[in-house]
C-alpha cells in the first residue's frame, strides 16, 4: 500500500502537515511524544525491577512459624 511513496510524496506530506499544523504546533506533537516514549520506558523499567524483587522474595525461604502449643492444654 504505502511502497509507492517516493521522496518527492514524503515532501509534499510533510509541506501539507506543516502549513496545516505550524512549525511551533509540529514541535510541540514531538515534544509530547518524546516525553510519552520516555515515561513508558520509566515504567516498563520500573515493573521489571519490582517483578524481579518479587521473584528474590518469593524464593527466600521462610522460617516455620512458632504455634500457640508451646504450653499445657486445658480443655
Amino acid at each position: 500500500m504505502f511502497n509507492s511513496l517516493g521522496a518527492p510524496e514524503l515532501l509534499i506530506i510533510l509541506a501539507i502537515v506543516v502549513v496545516l499544523f505550524g512549525a511551533t504546533r509540529i514541535g510541540d506533537i514531538g515534544k509530547g511524544i518524546g516525553r510519552g516514549i520516555k515515561e513508558f520506558r520509566r515504567e516498563i523499567k520500573d515493573g521489571q525491577e519490582e517483578d524481579t524483587t518479587k521473584v528474590e522474595s518469593s524464593t527466600t525461604p521462610v522460617p516455620p512459624s512458632v504455634s500457640d502449643e508451646t504450653g499445657p492444654q486445658t480443655h
